[in-house]
């Protein structure tokens, strides 16, 4: 029996089914991300997870106990598992220090004192421990939010699209800081996000849901290199649809740029990327539009240009 699972989990709401059949297992210090789109289900599968919302069908089990819903447990929720919300959730008047104290008030006061110390120090959060929340960036904010989760040492934490108000600098190393730290602290974590780029930045084990059902789960080699659907596909990077070949598709890095042969088109658009340019190529071959890579940053609007591909490159992609 794995450590942390979801089984079979399913939400309906008046006018739609959020989540189907969702089933997920994780080891003891495993970490899994979802990644899907708004509307997705994601928010509503780490309520679920975290025994804050009833689900229509399923059941949440941690260790051999099965986690209640709010129907089943007079007071909602657990301190093994800790959801960490986009909007930090804060208490604003009072200081950082203050606020990681809150879940430990009815704890051993010397404990009480050696843990928020550690956890100050751990987020690096001392300097800052007498300012309030608004005296914080959102990188210490959402630090403070996750130090205040982690106070009661819960065993699962949960994060729900926790980066998605941090500007790019900021969302890169808090990430890598947190991954660091998530996995000295061996717990167990579920982080939904739209984002596949942050996804990947926290752990390599990703699952993607779509419309609340699981589409493919993988690392991100396979899901990029053996991407199931045109979705999956595309949250790695754009893909070209080939001229008169039903659902085969080639993406922009995996199409060479020569002097002759291949698929003849013109370059309608370019665009200066940090390792590369992009061209934008309109095919000769039905007018379609594609987008390439161009390292050598060598091709200029208006030139013709001759696209190569191997056959082991195509995607073949259902809908």
């Amino acid at each position: 029996m794995s450590y942390f699972s979801l089984r079979h989990i399913s939400k309906d709401y008046a006018f739609q089914t959020a989540i189907q059949d969702f089933t997920l297992e994780l080891e003891k210090g495993e970490m899994v991300a979802i990644v899907g789109e708004s509307g997705s289900g994601k928010s509503s599968l780490l309520r679920i997870a975290a025994g804050l919302l009833e689900q229509t069908s399923g059941e949440v089990w941690l260790n051999e106990a099965q986690i209640l819903n709010p129907a089943q447990k007079l007071v909602a929720g657990y301190d093994e598992i800790k959801l960490i919300h986009q909007d930090y959730q804060l208490f604003p008047s009072v200081s950082v220090e203050e606020n990681i104290n809150r879940p430990l008030l009815h704890f051993d006061p010397q404990y009480r004192k050696e843990r928020i110390n550690r956890l100050l120090s751990q987020f690096g959060l001392i300097q800052y421990k007498e300012r309030l929340p608004r005296q914080l960036s959102g990188g210490q904010q959402q630090k403070v939010a996750i130090a205040q989760a982690l106070a009661v040492e819960p065993e699962v934490l949960l994060l729900d699209e926790p980066f998605s108000h941090l500007d790019a600098i900021q969302k890169r190393k808090l990430i890598l800081e947190l991954k660091e730290l998530l996995q000295e602290l061996g717990c167990t974590v579920i982080f939904v996000t739209h984002d596949l780029d942050d996804a990947l930045r926290l752990t390599d084990s990703v699952v993607i849901l779509q419309k609340g059902k699981i589409v493919q789960k993988g690392n991100s080699r396979e899901l990029c290199e053996h991407p199931k659907s045109r979705y999956v596909a595309r949250l790695f990077s754009s893909i070209n649809l080939i001229p008169d070949r039903f659902n085969s598709y080639i993406r922009p890095s995996d199409v060479k740029l020569r002097s002759k042969g291949g698929l003849l088109g013109h370059v309608v658009d370019k665009r200066f990327l940090v390792h590369y340019n992009t061209l934008m190529v309109r095919l000769k071959n039905g007018g379609d539009i594609w987008e390439i890579d161009d390292p050598a940053r060598k091709y200029e609007i208006g030139d013709r240009v001759h696209l190569h591909f191997d056959e082991e490159k195509v995607l073949l992609l259902k809908q």
